[in-house]
């Protein structure tokens, strides 16, 4: 692995908007700030810790290029966040630990996507695979989660890496598997690609290994999982028939709160912390993405105990040449 220095310059705070959105069954979700980082016309955000510092992505509007940033809680933003062997215009950063340690993904101009973290101003690069690695989340311990096209098998698969041991997984009936966050019991979450019919649909992973799916809303035609904290407590999005995108909130699966933002077509619901706070985004009538920070009030019984993690064996994972790169969504 390669560590590199990044030096970093701190932008102002924008918005500030209180809204409360549509919410179901005895939980609600208010808005407690909308935000875009300077000179973007896409804002992305990503997760958030228990700190309430947000890691994103930004489309630059005079470049064009895709960059990433983090927010701190006074609402201060970094400056572009820019691996340093990106040479295709694309890094992205896609989560954020209490010790700020980042974790993410930049491309490299002979079409092969890399992972990486940031700590104290220092990359260090992490691939799984000769050809695709995304690191999509990371908890407190260090422990982390995303995906990675297997070499010997040429499939995308899920990973989770626990104590520095990789553990790689799919969804059986999955083409592509992705793992976008683990907490501090190991318990994960993301989203898949059905081979039967090309739609996605969100699955939980527990500390043994076990999985669970397909979840989805009712009347989804493609469901995606992007956050959990150390309850459980799940975020992400579907959208249904009419093309409407809607934010996602669960405790247990099946028991969903539907947030749409104010006005949107498009909402997002992308991080969740300890404390109940969540990142994500809604897109504009003029097709601008806007970052939020919002907050779920819960009036609901305590989530159950957490169980004891229980780590399973590592699946080899042999290298094999030339396996074609595989495009992740974005979130």
């Amino acid at each position: 692995m390669k560590a590199r220095h990044l030096f970093v310059q701190i932008l102002a705070v924008l918005v500030a908007l209180p809204l409360v959105g549509t919410a179901a069954r005895g939980a609600t979700i208010e808005v407690l700030e909308t935000f875009d980082y300077p000179g973007a016309f896409a804002t992305q955000p990503q997760k958030i810790n228990d700190h309430g510092v947000i890691a994103g992505v930004f489309i630059d509007s005079a470049t064009g290029a895709t960059e990433g940033f983090y927010r701190s809680r006074n609402g201060t933003f970094s400056g572009p966040v820019v691996d340093p062997n990106d040479d295709a215009a694309l890094t992205q950063l896609r989560g954020v630990n209490n010790r700020r340690t980042f974790c993410g993904n930049y491309n490299t101009s002979d079409g092969i996507s890399h992972g990486f973290f940031l700590s104290h101003q220092v990359f260090t690069e992490f691939d799984a695979s000769s050809s695709f690695t995304v690191v999509l989340g990371i908890n407190n311990a260090g422990d982390f989660s995303g995906s990675f096209v297997n070499d010997s098998s040429g499939v995308q698969e899920g990973f989770v890496d626990i104590g520095g041991v990789l553990i790689n997984f799919a969804v059986p009936v999955a083409t592509n598997t992705l793992a976008y966050q683990t907490n501090s019991s190991n318990e994960a979450t993301g989203y898949y690609i059905d081979g039967s019919d090309g739609l996605t649909h969100g699955y939980q992973r527990d500390s043994g290994g076990t999985l669970t799916f397909p979840i989805d809303p009712a009347g989804s035609v493609g469901t995606i999982l992007f956050g959990n904290n150390d309850s459980n407590w799940v975020v992400g999005r579907y959208a249904d028939a009419a093309g409407i995108t809607h934010g996602i909130f669960f405790i247990t699966p099946g028991d969903f709160t539907i947030f749409d933002y104010p006005g949107s077509t498009f909402t997002s619901l992308n991080g969740i912390n300890s404390k109940g706070w969540i990142c994500g985004r809604y897109t504009d009538s003029s097709g601008f993405d806007h970052g939020f920070l919002a907050k779920v009030n819960v009036h609901e019984t305590t989530p159950p105990n957490r169980n004891k993690i229980v780590t399973p064996a590592a699946k080899p994972v042999t290298p094999k040449p030339e396996v074609s790169r595989i495009a992740v969504p974005a979130s």
